[in-house]
């Protein structure tokens, strides 16, 4: 099996989900089914109130606060917090963001490795937001509450900026196409002056965001701290000398070989664990595909 006839060299087929890679289809499912759960199914069977509001229960659960998360030590509320959202519309937003971006970073970081690259990122969110509180600089306090998975998808944003900067993306509103580089820029720009000039009323939302991408930022630059370990690279051959002189037709299927060990070791660690040498491998696999009759 060569490079050409992976899965992941293939063109896209199957509709419309048959891109998405499977820690991305499982945020996306795990959001959307809570929303449902917080919002429609849980006030239905409880039919809990208070002065006549319904109280979406899982929302009080899991929201993150200083108070709940840090002062009451209710530590998964770092994490469980990244699930929960406030209204149809912000879920809309992030689900948007994670569609789209997702899949990226998943093929970068391997499923593994880029599930904890998000929550990690979701917890800087969190922390940041704390540390805003704490100093005065973001009018909260103990007691205010941050959902959503806004810091996580900057991450995200932060991590395909770093890996593709030029990358073009067309915005529905307003409509015009940035590079990456320009829409992290300029999203980075957008929650940093609302948090300085004290504009749009979200500045503790504003605050998890740029703690997303400050982790995610860490990360991309220091990968190795998701693994406590640099990414070790396949074998080398001990004889290259013996390899010049073997038949071309051996020398093609050690080759095929050898491309496909590093084309796994994306699928399980992510395009960013390869050496220099594994991208050279796949660069001049490439190549010779592209010039085989």
């Amino acid at each position: 099996m060569g490079i050409a006839d992976r899965d992941y060299h293939r063109s896209p087929q199957g509709g419309f989900l048959s891109n998405l890679t499977p820690v991305v289809k499982w945020l996306l499912a795990s959001n959307i089914a809570i929303f449902l759960l917080d919002y429609l199914l849980i006030p239905f069977v409880l039919d809990s109130n208070l002065d006549g509001e319904k109280i979406p229960k899982l929302l009080d659960w899991g929201a993150f606060s200083i108070g709940s998360a840090v002062q009451h030590l209710q530590v998964w509320r770092f994490i469980s917090f990244q699930f929960l959202h406030g209204s149809l519309g912000h879920l809309l937003f992030n689900a948007l963001g994670i569609f789209f971006f997702g899949p990226w970073m998943e093929r970068w970081w391997g499923s593994q490795r880029f599930l904890i690259f998000y929550l990690l990122c979701g917890i800087g969110g969190a922390a940041f937001f704390s540390l805003l509180t704490l100093t005065g600089i973001v009018p909260a306090d103990s007691q205010s509450i941050l959902v959503g998975a806004s810091a996580g998808i900057y991450g995200i944003f932060i991590g395909v900026a770093i890996t593709a900067p030029n990358l073009r993306v067309s915005l529905l509103f307003p409509p015009i196409e940035l590079s990456m580089r320009q829409l992290a820029i300029a999203l980075l720009a957008i929650s940093a002056g609302s948090i300085i000039l004290k504009f749009g009323g979200n500045e503790g939302g504003e605050a998890g965001h740029l703690g997303g991408a400050i982790i995610g930022a860490i990360l991309m630059r220091w990968p190795q701290l998701l693994s406590g370990r640099h990414a070790s690279g396949t074998p080398r051959r001990n004889n290259p000398a013996e390899r010049k002189i073997r038949p071309r037709t051996i020398i093609d299927l050690e080759r095929d070989a050898e491309v496909d060990l590093i084309l796994d070791k994306i699928s399980l660690q992510g395009f960013q664990s390869l050496t220099d040498r594994e991208r050279e491998v796949l660069r001049d696999a490439a190549k010779q595909r592209s010039t085989d009759p």
